[in-house]
């Protein structure tokens, strides 16, 4: 593939979402974080880890070689302020910084999975590192994950905290998915005294859930007696494995609802199915939110301007339309939840979106919710990583839909590729442009700008794209570029942006 070039940039340069603005880099952040404010809903965006009041960017390259070991994976974290997304205000985390638990060993693939929340209800919000291929004790890729700390300065090794299942399994994978919002209270008899996020982790086969009780600091958090297993969600003559989450507030209550993915297996593999979870005071008496079709790839906002959270669907395993699908689910307005049937159903060949739908597109394998042209409704990016572009198989693109009153419209559709004149790149086999995308508002102007990662980037080192917004959505003019060696770190078979935060 063909290798991209880095822009060169100052040595003190804070780049924008809207096109290489140049800023001075900001001092350490000295003034108290923000009011503390569990994450319940999509609309609280838990990603400010120095309390600064600008959303950063955890960005995981499982893959990379980190001291001599194959796959060892590290995380970036980029500091976001008034100037937009850094690429020098970053921090490089990984098992062989000090003070993180472990040591980075091959095929660890540190940063398969990445969370944030505010853990311990200080303000700052933490993030969670799923880490699915740990070797514990003899046990093969039973897995774990590291919790590290938000702070005035933001994440440091020498702030970390191990997390595992109690009882540890070979091959369960632990970390191969997270999320952390406030599912439960620490204290169900309590449940507003001292509000924190909880940790929800994804095994191959269960869904466990971790929370730091009140005044434990750093320590070891309680895992929950409440596990649920995959084949409490399997279809009849299937087995089934998880495989991703998202948290929003369907119902209107006071408690983050979980959406939990996966696919069946067996003699009949890959069909997608989703199950939402109701939050409550009590982790052990979370209510059935439904079980909707399609999957693996769920994503969480409020598209119709109600206050309570909806959700989208991607659809492209076993079963699905030719090319994937979207499906909208759009809450009730009370405490039932998701409306059981969907709103909205879109794939390449729905009216207004450009491109024709064709086998292997894999169009929703990755989602995002973000308004990118401050409508005040948010917009929604979608993946298609195995698009081919011309003749050119699995280069990667991505859409976006825009967001109205009644969920999308089929009015000014977008579509993002790396043969695009402005885009930085050529679209090149097997780059997998769009793999995962997030859409940021990092310098809080209220415009979500789009991250399309391209982890085949490169023979598999990766790279990520930043697509400004504007008034009118996001425009390809200003797109600029950089991998993991720009933030400092290593960049062969890094499968830089395997996994952004959401």
């Amino acid at each position: 593939m063909r290798h991209l070039r880095q822009a060169a940039v100052t040595a003190t340069a804070l780049l924008t979402l809207g096109g290489g603005v140049v800023a001075a880099a900001p001092a350490a952040q000295a003034a108290p974080a923000a009011v503390p404010f569990p994450s319940i809903g999509w609309q609280q965006r838990n990603c400010d880890y120095d309390g600064n009041g600008f959303d950063d960017v955890l960005t995981g390259a499982p893959g990379a070689t980190v001291g001599g070991a194959s796959g060892a994976g590290y995380v970036t974290v980029q500091y976001s302020s008034s100037g937009g997304l850094s690429t020098t205000k970053k921090s490089v985390l990984h098992q062989n910084v000090s003070g993180v638990p472990g040591g980075a060993e091959a095929g660890d693939g540190f940063g398969g999975a990445v969370a944030s929340g505010d853990l311990d209800n200080d303000g700052y919000d933490d993030a969670v590192v799923g880490i699915p291929g740990e070797d514990l004790t003899g046990l093969s890729d039973a897995g774990g994950a590291v919790v590290f700390w938000g702070s005035p300065t933001g994440l440091h090794g020498s702030d970390s905290t191990w997390l595992e299942n109690d009882d540890p399994r070979a091959g369960a994978h632990f970390g191969r998915a997270v999320e952390a919002a406030r599912y439960s209270a620490p204290d169900p008899a309590d449940p507003d005294a001292d509000p924190r996020d909880s940790i929800a982790v994804l095994e191959d086969d269960a869904l466990l859930f971790f929370t730091f009780a009140p005044g434990q600091g750093a320590q070891r958090p309680a895992m929950s007696d409440r596990a649920i297993r995959a084949t409490d969600f399997a279809p009849r003559s299937s087995g089934f494995e998880f495989r991703s989450l998202s948290h929003g507030n369907y119902n209107e209550d006071s408690w983050a609802d979980l959406a939990v993915s996966g696919v069946t297996t067996g003699q009949q593999p890959g069909a997608g199915t989703v199950h939402v979870l109701h939050g409550a005071p009590d982790i052990g008496a979370l209510g059935d939110g439904g079980t909707f079709p399609g999957g693996p790839a769920v994503v969480s906002g409020d598209w119709d301007g109600t206050g309570q959270d909806d959700l989208v669907i991607g659809d492209t395993g076993a079963g699905a339309p030719k090319g994937g699908g979207i499906t909208l689910y759009l809450g009730r307005g009370d405490l039932s939840g998701l409306e059981p049937e969907p709103a909205q159903y879109w794939t390449q060949d729905s009216p207004g979106v450009p491109g024709t739908a064709e086998a292997g597109d894999q169009w929703g394998a990755d989602l995002s919710a973000g308004d990118t042209d401050g409508d005040g409704h948010p917009d929604l990016a979608v993946g298609a990583p195995g698009e081919d572009i011309g003749s050119v198989a699995d280069a990667g693109a991505v859409w976006v839909l825009r967001g109205d009153p009644t969920g999308f419209s089929s009015a000014g559709v977008k579509s993002f590729d790396q043969q695009l004149a402005a885009i930085p790149g050529a679209a090149q086999k097997s780059d997998r442009w769009g793999a995962q995308v997030r859409l940021v508002d990092a310098n809080k102007d209220r415009l979500f700008g789009l991250l399309a990662a391209a982890p085949g980037e490169n023979t598999d080192d990766g790279f990520m794209w930043v697509v400004p917004a504007s008034s009118s959505g996001l425009v390809a003019q200003g797109t600029w570029t950089y991998d993991g060696a720009r933030l400092g770190a290593p960049t062969a078979n890094a499968r830089f942006g395997a996994a952004i935060d959401e």
